[in-house]
């Protein structure tokens, strides 16, 4: 399972991108998890599933509502990862007003949550295999902090604890 030290998993995520630009089409674009987070400080949260309730109700936008402080605390970018493809990752972030707030990063066949070791099985409930809700701040591919919730909680990946950390971890 995923640790503080340890690196983040080798692979892609995927991302539906709404305007063309800066090397990205429109449409969904896979990115090398590697490289997107090289020389980058990056608030990584997880959680089950799009448009869930917990999810869109308090995760999605403390987030969005957090961005600017954390931002201002030295993240330079906000990743929510799921077990979702882009599509509906993207049609999520427009109904959440995600746009250059979070990054709403899909993990449609679930391998970068099944190589955390954090994953979820929700089988019996028709949801397949899904990501336990999670955060992590990330500095340079490395975790330097991670929350990890118990089960049907959520209580520290939420962002004002992201902010906390950011501010305490980046301060140094």
């Amino acid at each position: 399972m995923l640790k503080v030290g340890d690196r983040l998993p080798a692979g892609k995520l995927s991302e539906y991108i709404e305007v063309e630009g800066n090397g990205c089409s429109l449409g969904p674009n896979t990115f090398d998890i590697a490289e997107l987070t090289k020389g980058k400080t990056i608030a990584l949260f997880a959680l089950p599933g799009a448009f869930t309730p917990t999810c869109s109700a308090q995760h999605v936008p403390g987030y969005v509502k957090q961005a600017p402080a954390l931002r201002a605390a030295g993240v330079d970018e906000i990743w929510c990862v799921s077990v979702n493809d882009a599509f509906v990752m993207g049609a999520w972030g427009r109904e959440q007003k995600t746009q250059g707030a979070v990054c709403m990063m899909a993990d449609g066949s679930g391998t970068f949550t099944q190589a955390t070791g954090l994953t979820l099985d929700l089988v019996a409930a028709g949801l397949g295999l899904r990501s336990q809700r999670y955060s992590a701040l990330v500095v340079d591919g490395v975790v330097r902090t991670l929350n990890v919730e118990a089960p049907g909680k959520f209580e520290v990946s939420d962002a004002d604890t992201m902010l906390k950390q950011a501010r305490e971890v980046l301060a140094r």
